[in-house]
């Protein structure tokens, strides 16, 4: 029989150089299938910018290959570049996902106003045939209800990709990972493995998620207060423990941020989150209960300003204020980059002087993703011939191939890899092909922009050293230099009127130099003035404000 000669042909665009942003491509002859569509939170390096989002110019560039859309979970760093994806691409391509899934994401598109793609709806055990590629959907547990695994079969080979999970035996949803069809796939045949590293440097197994339920109960039964439970508003497993331990202690569920009403509505009606109507209450709704029979489920686990959290331990929530009285649970681990904002919102409500509980102090918060015991759990059960490690910065991605080697994997069938790079499969081979444009795009305002460093650099210049701009008046041709104007923002060295004629008396001497030597242009006499009073500036106060020069001629 002739080998197979179309290879396939694995590129994952992001999620290999941090928690964030997972988009993968998988392309056989003229079909493709994109397995995540996410983004990443920007970091202190990226000032000014709302979101950042893989690269997907390659996507669009063979975009008529595209057959479908596979997201496993509905994490915002596995859907939340979706919205942007689909206004650029020009044909409706059919999303596949859980049922809670595609309603977070109708969610996410209607808040951009943006038409319901083609859905479609898949679960454990369901098949689908998109080209040349034949796919398989199998339960895995994680943070968030209706996670899926997928299988893939071509001509060229099989590949298995986990999602996001661990391995958690006792899930609050009694749904564990399929591990009958895991097993399943492995004697049909893994060719490539590509799982989740997020936790490969943590030893042991990760504590089931119904270990926090205990520890939610005992402090919502006895605060003295209101309890304000602080998580992401996905985490429809630890929104469902906090509802069923204040409801079982007598306390009504107050909700607000907007994400967390949007998201325990559509789960509700959905039927993930099971809490009566009449004890699940919005924080705007004109009724009151005494403080000790109330919980607060609220956004702000990540310290993010403006919510409402932030809002409530900055006394400007529109409804709520915390109070000495009260307890505070944040149910979450801050994700790299937060650190500082959960610092300060853990500061701000230090000095209102309620009690705070994290998962420094009380076992309010396990994860959802497989620590080392679990990772090599699912590499002895997958058996892979070849292995991809995904979902993590170059430390989780270098210690889950440390695992796979000290289970006996040789080092010519592990894979590391960056976005961009392409792995090439063929006949249960694995192999490096030629890497694609990859990067990452910013989400401005309402601008998406491509990485400009200079843009960064100015900004941080910024808000470091502030600002100062220099006018200058030219008489036509440029012949003699008029009035020098200096003004200053942001800049805490105080340029009193002394220093300010002398500051004019030296871009005046500089200028008047290039006159000497010629005729400057418009842009030569800008670049003297910057370069002046720059000087100046530094040889007086030891400061680089940002200096803007404008030249006018009269």
């Amino acid at each position: 029989m002739a080998k197979n000669q179309t290879p396939l042909r694995i590129i994952p665009l992001g999620g290999l150089d941090g928690i964030g942003k997972n988009m993968t491509v998988f392309e056989y002859g003229n079909d493709m299938v994109l397995v995540d569509a996410g983004l990443m939170f920007p970091d202190d390096e990226q000032p000014g910018i709302d979101l950042v989002l893989p690269d997907y110019t390659y996507v669009l560039e063979n975009e008529e290959k595209l057959r479908g859309i596979i997201i496993t979970h509905g994490h915002e760093d596995h859907t939340g570049a979706l919205p942007y994806l689909l206004m650029d691409l020009t044909n409706r391509v059919p999303i596949y996902s859980s049922k809670l899934t595609l309603g977070f994401i109708e969610g996410k598109l209607a808040e951009h106003k943006l038409v319901s793609p083609r859905f479609k709806e898949v679960a454990d055990g369901s098949h689908l045939t998109l080209g040349a590629f034949n796919i398989d959907f199998f339960s895995m547990t994680h943070s968030i209800p209706a996670a899926l695994g997928v299988y893939m079969r071509t001509p060229a080979g099989s590949v298995m990709h986990t999602g996001d999970f661990k391995l958690d035996q006792t899930p609050i949803d009694g749904i564990t990972p399929n591990y009958q069809a895991i097993n399943k796939y492995a004697g049909m045949g893994i060719d490539l493995l590509m799982s989740d590293s997020t936790n490969a440097t943590e030893p042991g197994f990760t504590p089931s998620e119904a270990a926090v339920g205990p520890q939610l109960r005992h402090i919502i039964k006895n605060a003295p207060g209101r309890v304000f439970v602080a998580s992401f508003s996905s985490h429809i497993h630890r929104l469902q423990q906090v509802c069923d331990a204040s409801v079982a202690v007598g306390r009504k569920v107050i909700v607000t941020g907007r994400s967390m009403v949007t998201n325990t509505k559509v789960a509700r009606e959905l039927g993930y989150l099971h809490i009566d109507s009449k004890d699940i209450i919005d924080a705007y709704d004109k009724v009151t209960f005494a403080d000790d029979k109330t919980v607060v489920l609220c956004t702000g686990s990540q310290g993010e300003p403006l919510s409402a959290l932030s809002r409530m331990a900055n006394g400007a929530h529109k409804s709520l204020s915390i109070t000495a009285n009260d307890a505070v649970i944040i149910s979450a681990t801050p994700v790299p980059g937060n650190e500082k904002s959960v610092a300060s919102i853990i500061n701000a409500l230090s000095k209102i002087g309620c009690a705070i509980y994290d998962k420094s102090n009380t076992l309010v918060h396990v994860s959802g993703h497989g620590s080392q015991e679990e990772l090599k759990l699912m590499l002895a059960m997958a058996k892979p011939k070849n292995f991809m490690p995904i979902h993590g910065e170059a430390v989780h991605l270098r210690a889950h191939a440390k695992l796979a080697r000290d289970m006996g994997m040789k080092n010519d069938n592990i894979f590391i890899a960056d976005n961009g790079d392409t792995l090439i499969l063929q006949d249960g081979k694995v192999g490096w092909g030629e890497p694609v444009d990859s990067g990452v795009v910013y989400v401005d305002g309402l601008a998406i922009t491509d990485a400009d460093p200079y843009v960064f650099r100015d900004r941080k210049k910024l808000a470091s050293e502030g600002i100062v701009t220099c006018v200058v008046t030219v008489l036509r041709h440029r012949t003699k230099v008029g009035e020098i104007d200096i003004a200053s923002r942001g800049v805490s060295f105080e340029i009193t009127e002394e220093i300010n004629a002398e500051a004019q008396a030296a871009v005046r001497s500089a200028l008047e130099e290039q006159q000497k030597a010629g005729s400057p242009s418009v842009e030569q006499l800008r670049k003297g003035a910057r370069e002046a009073l720059s000087s100046f500036l530094w040889s007086t106060s030891r400061i680089r404000p940002m200096v803007i020069p404008i030249v006018m001629e009269v």
